[in-house]
């Protein structure tokens, strides 16, 4: 009942049906709530000490429906119809999805582009710092999430301080080339990244069928003539190509290409979209790499097309605008999203000094669990 003078909503059960009930809650507008979901979500349904559903709706003999529903202060009560048993659900959690809402989620985060002058920005956190205190492993990983890009220092020159860093995050997925990976010259190599020779930009092993999502790059010594490191944000690159070429856009957006990694122990295929789009259409990232693209096995009229696309779209990623150049320094580890942003090298003469990165991976969405838990308290208070 609205009381006109006061505005002032009183919210009330208007009706059972058959699937659902009616009820008018503090905006004073009626909502329908289905009686499974309703059941399903009761408070009783899950276990404060595992914080799951504890209740199993397929055991129900027959479909819930309420006998009775009524409003008692802030709280919706059903009773079910052929169940002994009564949920008591707080009005405030049924106006949280009232309109068919997601469920909020702290680690969604709107993502901000960023260019060729980005690095005096990069934002940068001292290992020893991250790993005394939950509030800044919680400010580096909000910044993952956002610039998809941080440069960990102070980092310990051992290997132990890699795994004690991306453990910060996540646990250390491991790819075909094994939990860890060492880039420096090699005598007979299996990735072009393993030579002197320049390396494109690239998402790292797109011939997976999930590809890991975060790297870390632990430079351990830099001393060599060139190599100078390469970085550009997928983002702000398929967001200006999204303009530039819409066309263009679509077909990187629409249609899967096929990607492979290969040598004497391990034959890794995928298909994979090079612009990838979140669950609001915008884009979320990338999957590229000219070095371990297969066969374009697509309709040769289709390629007329997609090839064009696909390669005005990789001259634009290395147009100077977009592209950020520095020197690693030893003690840095560069954390990046590798589903966003993309990374390369230029060529360096390998009998100049020492260079040496060890690499590993964690996937986003160990980032973002590890996010959600320091800053929230999910849905189960403690």
């Amino acid at each position: 009942m609205n009381d006109l003078g006061s505005h002032i909503v009183i919210p009330s059960v208007t009706g059972l049906g058959e699937t659902g009930l009616d009820i008018i809650l503090s905006d004073a507008k009626s909502h329908y709530f289905n009686y499974y979901w309703l059941r399903d979500n009761c408070p009783t349904s899950f276990s404060p000490v595992t914080r799951e559903r504890s209740f199993d709706i397929f055991h129900l003999k027959a479909a819930p429906r309420a006998r009775s529903a009524q409003v008692e202060g802030d709280v919706l009560v059903i009773d079910w119809q052929d169940e002994d048993h009564v949920t008591r659900m707080p009005l405030s959690w049924l106006e949280t999805y009232s309109n068919g809402k997601r469920r909020h989620d702290p680690a969604d985060l709107t993502r901000v582009a960023w260019f060729s002058d980005h690095y005096p920005s990069v934002p940068r956190f001292s290992q020893p710092e991250l790993v005394a205190d939950a509030a800044t492993r919680a400010k580096w990983i909000e910044a993952m999430l956002v610039h998809g890009f941080t440069i960990v220092t102070d980092m310990p020159d051992s290997d132990e301080g890699l795994t004690q860093t991306a453990e910060l995050m996540g646990f250390v997925r491991p790819t075909f080339f094994g939990n860890y990976f060492d880039v420096k010259t090699h005598i007979n190599p299996t990735n072009t990244a393993y030579t002197a020779a320049a390396l494109e930009l690239h998402t790292d092993t797109p011939a997976e069928e999930f590809a890991p999502g975060i790297q870390f790059l632990h430079c351990r010594a830099n001393t060599v003539q060139g190599g100078e490191s390469l970085y550009a944000d997928g983002v702000a690159v398929a967001n200006a190509f999204r303009e530039r070429d819409p066309e263009g856009f679509k077909l990187l957006s629409e249609v899967p290409i096929p990607f492979y990694c290969e040598h004497d122990h391990y034959d890794a295929r995928s298909r994979q979209y090079v612009i990838e789009l979140d669950q609001y259409g915008e884009v979320e990232g990338l999957t590229i790499s000219q070095h371990m693209a297969d066969i374009f096995d697509l309709d040769q009229r289709l390629l007329d097309d997609y090839y064009p696309a696909f390669c005005r779209f990789g001259r634009m990623l290395q147009e100077d605008a977009y592209m950020m150049h520095f020197m690693m320094k030893g003690g840095e580890c560069m954390v990046f999203d590798n589903h966003r942003i993309v990374h390369g090298r230029a060529a360096y003469s390998a009998t100049s000094g020492d260079r040496y990165l060890r690499g590993c991976y964690v996937d986003r969405s160990e980032m973002r669990s590890t996010y959600r838990a320091l800053v929230s308290e999910g849905r189960f208070k403690a």
